[in-house]
């Protein structure tokens, strides 16, 4: 054989060889057999400064997800430039009571700490850090981690602390560099110090190969989102894609037992096109992304990946649609969930 005909068949064949491999990795991804229906319970990210954005008195919005929806099962936000909007000024009124009202009601809750939290812009820096080389941030953010863990690790019903989130993903407005590997690492150290509780490591599902920080901490979350939007091929949809049992694959490739991960965000939102805000996008556009069908669909999704718990991302968005918009279908999800219909 020529050496041109060999360089061509190679060009032919490998394509095909790879295309027949992806093929047949997808194919080995949906079996039935992998993507069975499991025991999960469901729980709520919710976010104090997100529900006041959407216009709302949080503490009303709170209040409804646990006496309407009933759930029991949170992850709460501990924002630092809310906490400590003044150097060594601390302000936990607000922490303090969504924890009360939380163990009033028996529910359990992850909390989050760190200088990259939940929510858009993912970075809440007090204003008086943001001129600080990223060393200095640093220094302070482990100031006030000690300050939170020491005042709430008598708390009962904190059954984790989740360090940061998503902290080696660029995503946010964050200072770049701000978090490493290494900084990451003395955060959960200091943690472990101060408290017996499990520390929760996050990273995205779909967008990271969790290597860098799958064995950081005690537990590790994974965030599942179905449809995301994109400035140049508008909104993808991963139906078809990533099935269940993607998820528990990749950690045994990481070397994550099921039992040690948890769904730290599940889509229950709709996704922002082009980065607008949600509220200015029309209705039709929204329910392209999420509507209660698609609600449904990503719980049973959740409930075959194999996992033990699943925080669902966007009940202050149900709270939304529901007193502002009259459309109280993802609302009424909601309580199947949590009140005995899911």
């Amino acid at each position: 054989m020529s050496h041109r005909r060999k360089i061509v068949l190679t060009i032919v064949l490998v394509p095909i060889s790879f295309a027949v491999a992806i093929a047949i990795f997808l194919a080995i991804l949906f079996l039935p057999a992998l993507n069975q229906k499991q025991p999960i319970e469901f729980g709520a990210t919710f976010s104090k400064p997100f529900a006041e954005w959407l216009g709302f008195d949080y503490e009303k919005v709170f209040l409804a997800v646990l006496d309407d929806l009933q759930v029991k099962k949170l992850r709460l936000i501990a924002y630092w430039d809310e906490i400590e909007a003044q150097e060594g000024i601390y302000d936990f009124s607000s922490l303090d009571w969504q924890l009360d009202e939380a163990e009033k009601r028996g529910a359990q809750v992850i909390l989050t700490i760190g200088q990259k939290v939940p929510r858009w812009p993912e970075c809440y820096l007090p204003d008086w850090v943001k001129n600080l080389n990223n060393k200095t941030i640093r220094e302070k953010n482990l100031q006030m981690i000690s300050e939170i863990v020491r005042r709430y690790k008598d708390k009962s019903n904190i059954e984790a602390w989740q360090v940061e989130n998503e902290p080696l993903f660029s995503f946010g407005e964050c200072p770049k560099g701000l978090i490493t590997r290494d900084s990451l690492k003395e955060e959960i150290n200091l943690v472990h110090s101060l408290d017996f509780r499990p520390v929760i490591i996050t990273a995205s599902g779909e967008l990271a190969s969790w290597q860098n920080v799958a064995h950081l901490g005690d537990d590790f979350g994974t965030t599942i989102y179905r449809v995301t939007w994109n400035p140049f091929i508008g909104y993808i949809y991963y139906d078809y894609i990533f099935a269940p049992a993607f998820y528990r694959i990749k950690g045994f490739l990481n070397k994550l037992s099921s039992e040690k991960i948890i769904i730290s965000e599940l889509q229950a939102e709709a996704w922002s096109e082009n980065n607008l805000p949600l509220t200015s996008i029309p209705m039709s556009e929204q329910k392209k992304s999420m509507d209660a069908e698609r609600l449904k669909n990503n719980l049973d999704f959740a409930s075959r990946t194999g996992f033990g718990e699943a925080y669902l991302w966007g009940v202050e968005y149900w709270y939304w649609l529901k007193e502002m918009k009259g459309d109280n279908s993802l609302w009424e999800v909601g309580k199947g969930i949590w009140r005995g219909g899911q």
